[in-house]
């Protein structure tokens, strides 16, 4: 028994949006990454390095301080990057769930 054009469209679609999510979340997932390691080291003074600097504090910090406003602080120590990460993980595993009962 062979698929319905329309079945195979859907499925085609379903992969893609899947296939999307997974690549978005771990592309964030790695920018919050560098922005955190960039974060601990002192980098030299250079145009180009602080446009990426920007760019990655632009788009990581938002997110991140969503956690920060509800974690309690623990001093110097910033657990917002660790609780972003898990939820982002959790967040593609109900996605995926999701996308694969349809």
């Amino acid at each position: 028994m062979g698929l319905s054009p329309h079945s195979v469209l859907l499925f085609d679609a379903i992969s893609s949006a899947k296939r999307f999510v997974d690549i978005f979340i771990s592309v964030y997932i790695l920018l919050i990454f560098i922005y955190v390691l960039s974060s601990w080291v002192r980098l030299p003074y250079s145009p180009w390095l602080r446009r990426i600097q920007d760019f990655l504090r632009d788009v990581c910090e938002p997110y991140l301080r969503l956690f920060r406003r509800l974690l309690p602080s623990f001093g110097p120590l910033d657990l917002s990057p660790v609780v972003a990460v898990i939820s982002l993980l959790i967040l593609r595993t109900v996605i995926d769930t999701i996308l694969n009962s349809v």
